[in-house]
Formats: structure tokens, sequence, C-alpha cells
């Protein structure tokens, strides 16, 4: 049994638009390849993923699951550049990431990296609109295309609710 059977994680992947099926040729967005984390204290030695490989293409969207402890979190942390595998390999947008500089990182997930999480994480003292447009200040957006793309994000919300 693999790792990642061992781990009890559960990928789902789903084509998320036909229009963007991948030519044979084209390169996954995200690749892991034999992906291994251990978390070492003085006293225990943790393995949290073991020989994990997933591909996902571009167009397709992802679901992870499994119970507590199962290294779902400790995936996403590698996926989302917030933490490096121990062993093997990962790739995004077919470049290895294991060679990128902190301020790298921290780019790419600014620009190219979304997560979900199950609970809001808003700041509460921000109206939504505030807490939906902070992101984009780190990207140096000027406040008139900040409020413009929030507008934007919210109205097809607000059509939905109207109906």
């Amino acid at each position: 049994m693999d790792g990642q059977a061992r781990a009890g994680l559960l990928v789902m992947a789903r084509l998320g638009n036909i229009a963007n099926i991948m030519s044979a040729s084209e390169a996954p967005l995200l690749r892991l390849e034999g992906v291994k984390k251990v978390f070492l204290t003085d006293e225990v030695e943790t393995v949290a993923l073991a020989g994990v490989h997933l591909e996902v293409n571009r167009g397709e969207y992802i679901s992870i699951g499994g119970p507590s402890g199962c290294g779902k979190s400790t995936l996403l942390s590698i996926v989302g550049l917030l933490d490096s595998p121990t062993e093997g390999y990962y790739s995004l947008n077919d470049q290895p990431v294991s060679n990128l500089s902190p301020a790298e990182r921290a780019r790419i997930r600014n620009r190219e990296v979304g997560f979900i999480f199950q609970s809001f994480n808003l700041i509460g003292d921000l109206t939504v609109f505030e807490n939906v447009e902070l992101p984009l200040t780190y990207r140096g957006m000027s406040g008139g295309e900040r409020k413009q793309r929030v507008q934007e994000a919210a109205l097809p919300g607000v059509q939905r609710a109207a109906l």
C-alpha cells in the first residue's frame, strides 16, 4: 500500500471546464512525485505524508478529504508553498519549486494559489467588501481598481441573492 492510501488521503478531481482539456503534450499545472513530509522533534519522528503522487491539470477542481491527522493540511501547506516536502518532487506550472526564495513563494501565493477554508477567516473589524479587497492591496493595485474588482466579484452573488 502506498503512502497516499496508508494516510487515508482522498483526492478527487473533476474537470471544471471541458474547454480547458489539456493536449497530451501540455504539462500538468501541479505535479507531486513521491512527496514525503516528516516532522522531527527531540523525541518523535512523525511521517505526515509518504509516497504522494498527484497531478492536477488546468481547469480541474480538486477536493482533499480524509480523517483527522491523515495529512490533508500538510499536503495543502506544501501545495500552497507554505512548507516544503522532506523528500520528493513538486512542480508548479512545469517549474520545480524547491529552489524558490521566500519572496518568490509569496508572490506565487498572492497571484496563483487560492484556498477556500472551512471557516471564513475574515477580519471581524472589516466589512465584507474590505475583507475581499484586502489581498488586492498586497498586489500594489490602486484603490480604484481594487474597488472595481471587488464589485465585479460581488455582482454575481448579489444577483443570486436577489432571486
